[in-house]
C-alpha cells in the first residue's frame, strides 16, 4: 500500500512540473516570428500546423490592423513580436486547461495575407491552429470594409 502512494504522490509531482513548464517555459520571439515560405494563394496543412494564403487589395498595415484587432479579442492571445507597419504580427495562443502555447505569424507581402499557425510543443494540434486561422479569416472578411 505504501508504494501505491509514493507512486501517486510521484504522478502527481511530474504532471504538475509538466504544468508548469508549458506555461512558463520561456518564448524566444526570433525562434517564432518567422514567416512562412513564400507560397500561392491556397490552404497548406501539415501536421500541428496550418498555413493559409490569401489574396488582399488593401494596403498591408490596415489588412495587419484589423487582424491584429481579431486576434488580441481572442481569449488567452497576445502579440509576441511585429506590428501592422512592420508587416509581420507573431502571436501566441494559450489552451485554457494546460496552457499550450501556439503560435501564429501573419504578414502582408506581394498582395498576399500568409497566415501560420503551429504548435509548441508535441506533434497533433486535433486542428486547432487551422480552425483559429479560419475563423480570424472569417473575421476579418466580416470587417472588410464594404462588407
Amino acid at each position: 500500500m505504501n508504494w501505491l502512494l509514493v507512486a501517486l504522490i510521484v504522478l502527481a509531482v511530474v504532471i504538475v512540473a509538466f504544468g508548469l513548464y508549458v506555461r512558463l517555459a520561456p518564448t524566444d520571439p526570433e525562434e517564432w516570428h518567422i514567416a512562412a515560405p513564400n507560397a500561392p494563394p491556397g490552404d497548406y496543412p501539415a501536421e500541428g500546423a496550418f498555413i493559409a494564403v490569401r489574396p488582399v487589395t488593401e494596403p498591408g498595415p490596415e489588412v495587419l490592423s484589423r487582424l491584429d484587432a481579431i486576434a488580441l479579442d481572442t481569449p488567452r492571445t497576445h502579440r509576441v513580436a511585429g506590428s501592422p507597419a512592420e508587416g509581420m504580427i507573431t502571436w501566441v495562443s494559450r489552451s485554457a486547461l494546460w496552457g499550450f502555447p501556439d503560435f501564429t505569424t501573419a504578414r502582408v507581402e506581394d498582395g498576399k495575407l500568409t497566415i501560420h499557425g503551429r504548435l509548441r510543443f508535441g506533434r497533433g494540434d486535433m486542428g486547432v491552429n487551422r480552425k483559429r486561422v479560419e475563423r480570424w479569416l472569417a473575421q476579418l472578411e466580416a470587417r472588410a470594409p464594404g462588407a
